[in-house]
């Protein structure tokens, strides 16, 4: 497909990102995947892929194929339809599928040799053809091999709707998936405005399992998927959008980077952390007082929460700094280590406390029979009332714009958190917050002796 592209279009400058979009194309040809989800920021050279090159190069080497192709509006996929049709006619493209041909002329009606119009195409002495339509449009009366939807949502206003969001899916449902032959292949390529859009709807679905996904971030996020070679905080298409550029168009709206750029959409206002108010700085500010609380869950399952340790400062100001986040599902003995370590690094001055849960109980024992931490100020305490309830006050400052993250790789899957409470499917990093703030704001500085004392309360 990449060799394909750039043979049809030779000044086509390749980065990465769209090589590996190409062998995903490649794979969803050969039948070696059947439903395929592209996730790429706006103007990072999918649609080129994806409704120009890609019909063309099922055409080519399989004149026999019928595709539907369809985006947010009728105009824009017309455009695409007349695109295809001067790649195929193109000397390069005939020079690798002469057998691939388009009839002469424009034909609309019926009695015409072989229909050729900004609705629809067909391959001359082939079966294959290329039907496009607006998101909502009919295309009944036909099956297609290849399903392609690229950017079924045209602004913010269709994202926000949950009329249009409707009207989409039962259009997906009742028209669209109709139109699938046995082994047909579905190719859908957006941007993610919203969580409930198509590409959410589907991944909730029964059926999600059935989904490859690609989705590639406009800079790298800690984790990322296996065809990702960047390193976190590197730009997807640094010779176009570099980090300054990024930056510049992640300040002009925090709720549209996450879900356009990102790939990240959060709900849009009812959430209890005002995220976009958040300050994030590359040097940490003097703090009077340093803490680190942890929420424990001690276990490997994947679907299970994270055990967090989370660091957390004042300063002379009261702005609250969140300075660094542990987080893993590690087994007691490693999270038992990483809590050593992570006392090694903090410094004697950093309190410790733990959740005064089962998990955190047990450590907590275990920690004061570890010499490596008899310096160390512990103790553990129960949690009061909901979740909700303790997240409320770190939340208020958080909505006056008191709260500063350190930068650090932590930082998305942290904010992403917060924008998802309490609706996220973990919220483990929300409870260390609340439970770190606490500390601050109620307790001061714990001193060392208070860790037997603290130890005893929850004895027998």
């Amino acid at each position: 497909m990449l060799a394909f592209t750039q043979f049809t279009k030779p000044d086509y400058d390749a980065n990465w990102h769209h090589a590996a979009l190409c062998r995903h194309l490649d794979r969803l040809l050969s039948g070696d995947i059947r439903r395929l989800l592209v996730f790429m920021p706006p103007r990072h050279g999918k649609s080129e892929l994806v409704s120009r090159r890609f019909p063309a190069y099922v055409l080519g080497r399989q004149p026999h194929a019928g595709i539907i192709a369809c985006s947010y509006g009728a105009d824009l996929a017309s455009r695409m339809n007349r695109d295809v049709q001067r790649i195929i006619g193109a000397d390069a493209y005939a020079a690798l599928f002469p057998q691939t041909r388009l009839f002469s002329s424009n034909g609309r009606s019926a009695q015409a040799a072989y229909l050729r119009n900004s609705d629809i195409f067909e391959i001359v002495n082939r079966r294959g053809f290329y039907r496009s339509a607006g998101v909502g449009g009919g295309i009944t009366g036909m099956g297609c091999d290849f399903g392609i939807i690229d950017d079924p949502v045209k602004n913010r206003k269709e994202a926000n709707s949950a009329t249009f969001r409707n009207a989409l899916w039962d259009w997906y449902t009742s028209t669209f998936y109709t139109r699938l032959e046995k082994d047909a292949r579905i190719l859908i390529t957006l941007t993610r405005w919203h969580k409930d859009d198509l590409a959410g709807r589907l991944l909730d679905s029964s059926n999600a399992g059935d989904w490859t996904i690609l989705s590639l971030p406009a800079i790298a996020l800690d984790e990322r998927q296996p065809d990702d070679p960047r390193m976190a905080g590197e730009p997807l298409w640094i010779n176009k959008f570099d980090l300054p550029t990024l930056s510049k168009i992640r300040e002009q709206n925090l709720f549209e980077w996450e879900a356009l750029y990102q790939q990240s959409p959060k709900p849009a206002g009812g959430g209890l952390f005002a995220t976009a108010a958040i300050e994030i700085v590359d040097t940490p500010p003097v703090c009077r007082t340093v803490v680190r609380f942890y929420d424990l869950a001690v276990t490997e399952d994947r679907r299970a929460d994270f055990s967090v340790g989370l660091k957390l400062g004042v300063t002379d100001d009261e702005r609250i700094v969140v300075l660094d986040v542990w987080r893993a599902q590690k087994e007691l003995p490693d999270v038992h280590e990483a809590i050593v370590q992570n006392a090694r690094i903090d410094g004697y001055n950093v309190a410790i406390r733990l959740e005064a849960e089962k998990a955190g109980i047990v450590q907590l024992q275990f920690l004061l029979r570890d010499k490596r931490m008899r310096a160390y100020a512990m103790d553990a305490k129960a949690p009061y009332g909901d979740k909700y309830t303790r997240a409320a006050p770190v939340a208020s400052r958080c909505s006056t714009g008191r709260v500063t993250l350190v930068r650090g790789a932590w930082n998305r899957a942290f904010i992403d958190e917060l924008a998802m409470f309490p609706a996220a499917a973990h919220d483990d990093q929300v409870d260390a917050l609340s439970g770190a703030y606490s500390m601050l704001a109620g307790d001061g500085v714990l001193t060392q002796s208070s860790a037997p004392d603290a130890l005893s309360a929850y004895r027998g």
